[in-house]
């Protein structure tokens, strides 16, 4: 009898060490998920439509918080314009960059060299409706959405004291992956019209 309650007094310790073990790791797991969330990997969903067809609203994106500075032709995050609210657009232009809307074939120039914006464009739509010739300061991002004809970006701020540039400290990450839904899966790269401006 004694070798059965003594049995059953170590079963009882397995039972409470395999609990406690679960708790410990569901917590670690939840602290590392946070850590991750806060430092690495950020989730944001798409709130309109100044990214279609790239990304249409309620789409999801994962966003990379250390893939370092911005570089033209990113989608990236930032504190944008309306009090700081999260946004999401194309770099176009980055410190130093000459941007200039448009050439005599209605294209965006950056240095000279002329985009061809047809791969991420929004459908129908063109370059920009408004003529612009900015030069982007040191630190400072020229930021544009896909859908142009719908999307209040750097063009609709350039009368406002920071004349429509972001500072690059504001970003918070650039997007990597379309997650949701599942049917729009996509991996982001940088358009190789951007690879030509120098």
């Amino acid at each position: 009898m004694a070798v059965t309650k003594k049995a059953e007094g170590v079963g009882k310790e397995k039972k409470k060490g395999g609990f406690r073990e679960t708790v410990l790791l569901l917590v670690l797991g939840v602290g590392i998920a946070l850590l991750l969330q806060a430092f690495v990997v950020g989730s944001f969903y798409i709130p309109s439509v100044s990214m279609e067809n790239t990304l249409l609203i309620n789409d999801r994106v994962f966003v990379n918080k250390l893939a370092g500075k911005p570089d033209r032709g990113d989608i990236v995050v930032f504190k944008g314009w309306n009090n700081g609210e999260d946004t999401i657009k194309r770099v176009i232009g980055i410190g130093g960059d000459k941007v200039v809307c448009c050439d005599s074939k209605k294209r965006i120039t950056v240095n000279g060299t002329p985009l061809d914006e047809s791969s991420y464009l929004y459908p129908g739509d063109y370059a920009s409706g408004d003529k612009f010739n900015v030069t982007v300061p040191a630190g400072k991002l020229w930021l544009m959405g896909d859908h142009r004809s719908a999307s209040a970006d750097s063009r609709a701020h350039m009368e406002e004291p920071g004349g429509g540039f972001i500072s690059e400290n504001d970003v918070i990450g650039k997007a990597v992956v379309r997650y949701w839904p599942l049917s729009r899966g996509y991996l982001f790269s940088r358009p190789d019209t951007f690879d030509k401006v120098k």
